[in-house]
């Protein structure tokens, strides 16, 4: 490489989450966006962000603070999910800059609440699965949760588990695990 920072956005959402069936009248609604940069050129991470949504359909329910160590009255404080989608747009170029998130959740949840909301998608079309590139680079036949994936690549949990910033933190570790297995995929 010649230097060129090759910039990848990891991104974890927390969304408002119950325990059993979703109450009439709410959906799910991110609460959070966790982002890390990661350069890849480098084959490290550059910057950690965290930024807190206003639900505008949902509330935060006793199950979501348990998981994600949010309130609602910390989510009442957050910008609103037009002004999330368009902070990732301006600060982090990510119409154009590849992304990638554990899985799909956090693409569909994006998809799911841009349509529901006339909010225009803030990504661009490269995205990458890391929990499907983790499993084939391994060999699994199962694609493990982050914190096993961490478990099995001999890495720290940093942080709390389903905390957006922490979550994007602890899956650039692990894409920065996979090399080439990654940069291929």
């Amino acid at each position: 490489m010649d230097g060129t920072p090759l910039l990848l956005n990891v991104v974890d959402v927390e969304a408002t989450c119950w325990d059993g069936a979703t109450p009439p009248g709410e959906v799910n609604e991110i609460i959070e966006i966790g982002l890390t940069v990661v350069d890849l050129a480098r084959g490290e991470r550059v910057a950690k962000h965290r930024l807190l949504v206003r639900p505008e359909r949902s509330r935060v329910s006793a199950f979501c603070t348990e998981l994600t160590g949010l309130t609602q009255r910390e989510v009442n404080g957050g910008v609103s999910f037009a002004d999330a989608c368009r902070w990732l747009a301006k600060e982090h170029a990510a119409g154009v800059r590849p992304w990638a998130s554990w899985g799909d959740y956090d693409r569909h949840q994006f998809t799911r609440q841009c349509a529901a909301t006339g909010v225009a998608y803030p990504f661009g079309s490269r995205h990458t699965n890391a929990k499907a590139v983790f499993a084939e680079a391994r060999g699994l036949r199962k694609r493990p949760g982050m914190a096993g994936a961490l478990g099995l690549a001999g890495l720290p949990l940093e942080g709390r588990h389903h905390s957006g910033a922490d979550d994007a933190w602890n899956i650039a570790a692990l894409i920065l695990s996979l090399g080439s297995a990654f940069e291929q995929a």
